[in-house]
């Protein structure tokens, strides 16, 4: 088992999430290694939590499904848990999904797709957050302030 885990500074918002429904699932982007030969897959893969594939030799499905173009072994994974929010905290690190790998290992997340937050001291809703450049900033009108997403660092651990 393993976690996606962020660390973030939340200035003014929390709650912080992928937008991730049925309806507009969040596409999850990971560099892909696989565990036998240690081959890494020279693009980004994506999968969501609602996509269901067969395991090629095996009765079970999994949210993402990898043939190793070196050695040919058949790898998958699932998210097993999540999406979390990320709470405004004194705990840096949260987890945000967790998931099981078989025979593969995901070595770097990139955020792409939407973010959504909510005002800490508010009611406002903030959605289309962009976390790919590792902060963003806006403006909370029913606070009257600033709020922000700062050094936003992302760890895959062990569970």
């Amino acid at each position: 088992m393993f976690s996606l885990v962020l660390s973030a500074e939340l200035n003014g918002v929390t709650d912080l999430r992928p937008k991730d429904t049925a309806e507009e699932p969040y596409y999850y982007t990971f560099k892909v290694q696989c565990s036998s030969c240690r081959e890494t897959h020279p693009n980004c893969v994506s999968f969501t939590r609602y996509e269901q594939h067969e395991i090629p030799g095996s009765r079970g499905e999994a949210n993402f499904v990898w043939k190793c173009k070196l050695c040919q072994k058949t790898h998958s994974a699932s998210i097993t848990a999540g999406p979390n929010a990320y709470q405004q905290t004194e705990d840096k690190e949260q987890k945000i999904i967790e998931f099981d790998c078989r025979g593969l290992e995901f070595t770097e997340f990139k955020p792409d797709g939407d973010w959504e937050a909510k005002g800490l001291e508010t009611t406002t809703t903030f959605s289309s957050i962009d976390l790919s450049e590792g902060e963003w900033y806006d403006y909370d009108e029913k606070a009257g302030e600033e709020v922000s997403i700062k050094d936003v660092t992302w760890d895959i651990k062990r569970a």
